[in-house]
């Protein structure tokens, strides 16, 4: 029985319960919820198109892993041939992609979100990418009559899995609310910035203040084991102390200290060494670019430019601890 069918035969029903009402309601309001195009299903994006859909909304996926694109049809959703083939079929895309570049690709490229985009089109990117690239890919946006929102996230895996990130949005504050109503569904916090480009730069400041105190948090439970103490004693009095930090209480980086975390997993799974580096990358650019100093940044993106060489790239950015670890052995 459709949605609002079954709400008249409730409603004509004696002694009905309103709880049964409130449900018909539910199921009602989800049928005519919008579908929304989503592009990229890495870590992150996966949880996120699975949350979308966990909350009503039909979703319409592309990705280049066929291994990703099966789960979130086993998830509820569906897939299409390419960015450009779902840009046909929505009036609004999420994308969530590792780089610039692949920003570029996918919204400009031959098969492009923009060789097909409908006017009035509202376009979210989550990607973590140089502001400018955000601004010349609105400028593009606009010319399709479409809205393109750079809306950076901060909370790693988990925090998309559990649908608590955060958003943080650059572009038309006119069109704030409309991104809102999106992207409640995968976070708790959805902030507005700015101006397009606006978004990209509170997320890379994060990021940047996230790997240099990653590091830091690393060093000081390398040195707490040399020194004779255990590492879950050490986590809980940091974490009740002035040192305390995300890196410490929430994402440790010393395997045994917290479950679920990808310390506790080999370093897989969580935010790529690679991916930090990339973002640690585009702070220092942002940084030459503006005369602003940045020391530690420079020395925390060194840092991690190393791990990548030496066979972190994949491992989770906390791997900093067994890189830390093993450079220290490797002198001995």
């Amino acid at each position: 029985m459709a949605g609002l069918q079954k709400i008249r035969f409730l409603l004509l029903k004696p002694n009905i319960q309103l709880k049964s009402i409130s449900n018909a309601l539910s199921t009602s309001q989800s049928l005519y919820k919008q579908p929304i195009g989503f592009v990229g299903l890495g870590n992150m994006g996966n949880h996120m198109a699975n949350n979308l859909i966990k909350n009503g909304y039909p979703v319409i996926a592309y990705d280049v892993n066929a291994e990703s694109l099966r789960s979130l049809e086993n998830a509820g959703g569906k897939v299409g041939d390419s960015p450009a083939a779902i840009a046909t079929q929505v009036d609004q895309i999420v994308t969530m992609l590792p780089s610039s570049p692949h920003v570029l690709d996918v919204y400009n490229g031959p098969n492009g979100i923009l060789s097909s985009v409908k006017a009035g089109t509202l376009l979210l990117d989550s990607s973590t990418i140089d502001p400018a690239v955000s601004q010349q890919v609105a400028a593009l946006a606009a010319k399709k009559g479409a809205v393109y929102m750079d809306a950076p996230v901060s909370g790693g895996v988990n925090a998309a899995r559990d649908a608590i990130l955060t958003f943080m949005v650059g572009g038309p504050e006119a069109e704030f609310d409309a991104a809102k109503d999106i992207l409640n569904n995968m976070g708790k916090n959805v902030v507005y910035c700015g101006g397009v480009g606006t978004g990209e730069a509170a997320k890379i400041c994060n990021n940047m203040l996230l790997g240099i105190s990653m590091i830091g948090t690393a060093e000081a439970f390398n040195l707490g084991i040399k020194l004779g103490i255990e590492p879950k004693k050490l986590a809980e009095i940091i974490n009740m102390s002035s040192g305390r930090c995300w890196s410490s209480e929430l994402y440790n980086p010393c395997p045994g200290v917290k479950e679920g975390v990808p310390s506790s997993n080999n370093y897989q799974g969580g935010f790529g060494t690679a991916l930090m580096t990339k973002d640690l990358g585009l702070a220092q650019d942002a940084a030459t670019v503006n005369k602003s100093a940045t020391p530690l940044g420079s020395l925390a993106h060194q840092i991690y430019r190393i791990m990548c060489t030496k066979g972190y790239a994949l491992k989770d950015f906390s791997s900093a601890f067994l890189f830390l670890q093993e450079d220290k052995e490797n002198k001995s």
